[in-house]
């Protein structure tokens, strides 16, 4: 397996593309096992569950890094009306995938790049798509979550992001897989590259309470402490899932539970108040920031 996606995309036209193209890479089959290995195909129905497993719509811009031949990128413009990008390091399979986004009339919202993948610029990427082997997934995790605008969605095929535990997952059978690796099966992974909301907030109820929130951060999971009137409170249920932040508070009449939005270093939402006939607004400002940890 190359550090490239291998895929394949339907179509007389495109098989026809890939079988001329087919010879050059025999001809090349030592360069490709110094970039990490030969070709290997990633079947239509493994692009289609990524693609709708990360809600890819019309207003998203699709990243693939080790894009091949460029059948997740052009499968989300031509299917979902999506932009994107596709970045690979063969030449080869860059043209052929350009070539083919014309062919099919999407070169206007399909483009890619022959580039280095550490060296491609993910911030404008709404969604990022990745088949690539576990070493490069490893060292590609920092880049991936200080790049990324939280709420980006990242989906994987068949190797995951190691201590950064996916927020979705799923296998299904793929039978053509078997010829490739033995295992006729397909796992997905998806993560919601979390805001950042390590340090202290001072968080405020509409009419009600101010209180001291005090955040640690792993990835996206969080856990903290809080003070209200110098007292001590043990926040519950602390939930993070892109930009959307989440945690529960207990109250002398049951649990307050707050929910609400992260923007940079302000937050906002309502809280449900035990007791009370309607929701609260509530707001937070961060008052010291804290490192996220991310080893």
């Amino acid at each position: 397996m190359r550090v490239t996606t291998r895929s394949e995309y339907p179509g007389r036209a495109l098989t026809c593309l890939l079988a001329a193209l087919a010879l050059g890479c025999a001809a090349h089959a030592a360069d490709d096992f110094k970039s990490g290995g030969p070709y290997v195909p990633t079947p239509q129905v493994v692009v289609d569950q990524m693609l709708r497993m990360a809600g890819v719509g019309e207003g998203d811009f699709v990243i693939d890094l080790g894009s091949g031949d460029g059948v997740i990128v052009l499968t989300a413009a031509k299917q979902f009306k999506a932009a994107g990008m596709g970045v690979d390091i063969d030449p080869e399979l860059v043209k052929l995938s350009n070539d083919t986004a014309r062919m099919l009339g999407v070169a206007d919202r399909a483009r890619f790049l022959e580039q280095d993948v550490y060296k491609a610029d993910l911030s404008r990427a709404s969604v990022l798509t990745l088949y690539l082997l576990p070493p490069m997934m490893l060292s590609l995790r920092p880049k991936i979550f200080n790049e990324l605008k939280p709420g980006a969605r990242v989906v994987s095929h068949d190797y995951h992001l190691g201590e950064w535990e996916p927020d979705d997952q799923i296998s299904f059978d793929v039978p053509e897989k078997e010829k490739v690796n033995g295992v006729p099966q397909a796992t997905i992974y998806l993560w919601h590259v979390p805001a950042r909301v390590a340090g202290k907030w001072e968080v405020k109820v509409a009419g009600g309470e101010t209180y001291e929130l005090n955040l640690r951060q792993r990835f996206q999971v969080v856990e903290g402490s809080v003070a209200v009137g110098g007292k001590p409170l043990r926040p519950q249920q602390l939930t993070l899932r892109g930009s959307q932040f989440s945690f529960a508070l207990p109250d002398a009449r049951g649990m307050a539970r707050f929910s609400g939005r992260v923007k940079g270093g302000a937050m906002e939402g309502v809280v449900e108040m035990p007791g009370a006939r309607a929701s609260a607004r509530w707001t937070a400002v961060r008052t010291a920031a804290g490192a996220v940890n991310i080893n």
